[in-house]
C-alpha cells in the first residue's frame, strides 16, 4: 500500500472536518446569535462549513498540499 502524499486528508481529520462543517452550517442556518451578528457571520460560517464538508468528502485539502502537510 502506498503512503499518502501531501494533501490527503486522514481518517481522524476527515471526521473532524465533517463534524465541524455540519456544526458551522447548522450555526449559520438556525442560530439566532449568528443572525444577530450580521450577514458576514452567517455567510462566512456557512461557506467555511461547506468547504470543510467538501474537503472531507473528496479526501483532499488544497491547503495541505501547498504546505506539504500529511495527516
Amino acid at each position: 500500500m502506498e503512503t499518502p502524499g501531501p494533501g490527503h486528508v486522514g481518517s481522524a481529520d476527515r471526521a473532524a472536518r465533517m463534524i465541524l462543517g455540519i456544526v458551522l452550517i447548522t450555526f449559520a442556518l438556525f442560530c439566532p446569535f449568528a443572525h444577530s451578528l450580521g450577514p458576514l457571520a452567517v455567510w462566512g460560517s456557512g461557506l467555511v462549513g461547506a468547504v470543510l464538508i467538501v474537503t472531507a468528502a473528496i479526501r483532499r485539502c488544497p491547503l495541505y498540499r501547498l504546505l506539504g502537510i500529511r495527516t
